[in-house]
């Protein structure tokens, strides 16, 4: 199915607003038998070919964030990168696919977060940027190290705050067992840890130079995953 089939699709079952469309289902489910549930999906549309076009959709979203990820990268090189300094690997796609950054030239090391930061809670952006600034701060090297993010009031936020390290890491055994064998139990809290490891890393914006990623069209386009880039 075709982006457009699928988005008029995903249309005729969600209509203006997919949150009333849905309420409006559960309130006619609502003490429903089996005859009653068949009747509440033939008066809800063809529920089939708008579940075959959000996954279509979903596997859409999925390339534009890869999408994102590396247009953005390719947009902020020509702002980041000084004289006399050259690239000697950048990781475009998803994942670091083998490459232990997204970046690295004769002069630095970095990663790149291309995330809509809420405000609310967001456990899981919350790890993947605590494990970003850790490998950063932790890789032995001389060459300077930076986290590149879209606004840092919300990545310093978290920083400073007093998350438990254990919650953190509790996803990502191998980054949690690193995490241990170089510290220990030094640090249980977020903000310890990044006290003493602040200067290890420079967390920069570079929402100046993409700021077609911070357009409120984009943060509310409903495309799955479309708020978590990087």
């Amino acid at each position: 199915m075709d982006i457009a089939a699928a988005a008029e699709a995903l249309q005729k079952f969600s209509g203006t607003n997919l949150t009333d469309a849905l309420s409006r289902i559960e309130g006619s489910l609502r003490g429903a038998t089996r005859t009653g549930s068949l009747a509440a999906l033939s008066a809800s549309g063809d529920e089939k070919q708008a579940l075959a076009a959000a996954a279509s959709l979903k596997r859409v979203a999925a390339q534009v964030n890869t999408a994102i990820h590396a247009l953005g990268i390719l947009l902020c090189l020509p702002h980041i990168l000084e004289d006399g300094e050259t690239v000697e690997y950048v990781s475009l796609g998803a994942g670091n696919t083998g490459r232990l950054f997204d970046l690295e030239t004769n002069q630095r090391i970095a990663e790149f977060k291309f995330i809509h930061w809420q405000g609310s809670a967001e456990t899981i952006r919350q790890n993947s940027i605590f494990k970003d600034f850790f490998l950063l701060a932790d890789y032995p090297t001389n060459k300077r190290k930076y986290l590149y993010v879209l606004g840092t009031e919300y990545p310093l936020k978290f920083f400073q705050a007093r998350r438990a390290i254990a919650s953190v890491l509790s996803k990502n055994e191998a980054v949690r067992n690193q995490f241990r064998s170089r510290f220990g139990d030094r640090y249980t809290r977020v903000h310890e840890y990044f006290s003493e490891h602040c200067h290890a890393v420079a967390i920069e914006d570079v929402s100046r130079w993409l700021p077609e990623l911070i357009d409120d069209e984009l943060t509310g386009s409903g495309l799955p995953g479309i708020s978590e880039l990087g």
